[in-house]
């Protein structure tokens, strides 16, 4: 189905205006956050992007309804995973946090940008070379392969090739100016580490699109719905990164849960390309008589893969401790940090959040105690964190008990 260039006007135009909204009324007062504001906005945003698919269904059709969906659901849950890397970008450049919806933003944008180039090259080299299918299927394979393996570091993942070229390039200081990207030091004009946050996640989002632009075409050839899909999955991002920063270490089975579904549709470009294959190494150059994995079918596997994933990950206990221990370090470290923000009731929700976070583990059992307690450079975190809250409430020492306590012993 042919989309009018009027359709297409008014839909860039409406995420056009949904992103200058974002800039004007969310983004350019630097604050927190609070949880109301980013639930009640990842729901808006969520709703947007469910109310266009009925409309996709009521005047496109069944098949491009589920195409739409399928390539939407696939795609909302890889910019999830895009926001592993994105706390790890604001952790290691320590981004104060109330500018980090600038840093979001600018990052979505670009993101929206990029993958729009991507889109038309993608569907430009599909048109004139049937094979790209099987390109498309490769990458995806190796993808979900790689996507098992462990994390790599913080440092790897913040300091890559763009950052390291920006900082040779232009004279950076060491400390924040607000949000502000340049600030003048010494009479010269220099770069603020908020401009190379945002050059970390343009580099890290252009390795990101490589997997996301030929998983969504592995759901549907259709350009409108590609572009549509991927930008509705990316407007909202910056709403929900702040509503579930806190459950990112607990969905700890979402990358094999991702690594399925990259896998599946991996396959199913295979099988379609065998289908349309001209390749003359491959049957003699004739089309394969394979069996093709319906739109239908991909949406309900995407779905259910999705779903037991994370429930798996919410339930488990495992998950839940490696949650308490991470959010504990990265609240403790943040509690630490004077220029992490500069909001007095932000500093004591950081603390309350680390006390949460010690008495989930104490719940947890004996077992996550111990898993806590091994971790030694936490543990001097944390005490130094409850000295500093202790000092700074007037107090000036700190309490008596073990954080977490040990397990009690057993008869």
């Amino acid at each position: 189905m042919d989309v009018p260039l009027w359709v297409w006007g008014l839909t860039i135009l409406g995420i056009v205006g949904l992103l200058v909204f974002d800039f004007f009324f969310h983004v350019r007062k630097a604050h927190v956050p609070t949880l109301r504001e980013a639930a009640v906005w990842s729901s808006v945003y969520v709703g947007l992007a469910l109310a266009f698919g009925v409309g996709v269904l009521i005047f496109g059709g069944t098949a491009m309804g589920a195409e739409y969906f399928a390539g939407y659901v696939t795609e909302k849950a890889l910019s999830v995973d895009n926001l592993f890397v994105f706390l790890v970008i604001f952790t290691s450049f320590r981004v104060p946090r109330e500018d980090q919806q600038k840093a979001l933003l600018f990052g979505i944008t670009f993101s929206l940008l990029a993958r729009t180039g991507l889109i038309f090259l993608g569907s430009a080299a599909i048109n004139a070379f049937s094979w790209v299918f099987y390109a498309f299927g490769l990458i995806l394979l190796i993808t979900a392969g790689n996507m098992l393996k462990p994390r790599g570091g913080e440092d790897e993942s913040a300091d890559n090739i763009m950052v390291r070229a920006a900082r040779k390039v232009v004279h950076t200081t060491d400390r924040y100016d607000g949000d502000k990207l340049f600030t003048v030091q010494n009479g010269k004009r220099a770069m603020t580490p908020m401009l190379l946050v945002m050059v970390a996640i343009t580099g890290t989002d252009l390795l990101f699109a490589l997997d996301s632009i030929p998983a969504i075409f592995g759901l549907t050839q259709n350009v409108y719905l590609v572009f549509t899909a991927i930008a509705f999955s990316l407007l909202g991002l910056r709403q929900l990164y702040f509503l579930i920063d806190g459950l990112l270490d607990r969905l700890i089975y979402l990358a094999y849960g991702l690594a399925a579904v990259l896998a599946f549709i991996g396959v199913k470009l295979i099988l379609h390309a065998l289908h349309e294959n001209n390749l003359p190494f491959v049957n003699d150059g004739q089309p394969v008589d394979v069996v093709e994995i319906s739109t239908g079918l991909s949406l309900t596997v995407i779905l259910g893969v999705l779903v037991v994933t994370v429930v798996a990950s919410l339930v488990s206990r495992k998950g839940k401790a490696q949650t308490a221990i991470a959010n504990a370090r990265r609240h403790a470290t943040a509690y630490l940090d004077s220029e992490y923000t500069a909001d007095p009731a932000e500093r004591e929700r950081i603390y309350g959040r680390l006390l949460d976070e010690r008495d989930q583990i104490i719940r947890l059992g004996p077992k996550y105690r111990l898993m806590a307690r091994s971790e030694q450079d936490l543990m001097d975190l944390v005490d130094r964190a409850r000295a500093s809250h202790d000092a700074a409430v007037g107090r000036g020492e700190a309490t008596a008990d073990s954080w977490p306590p040990p397990p009690a012993p057993t008869s």
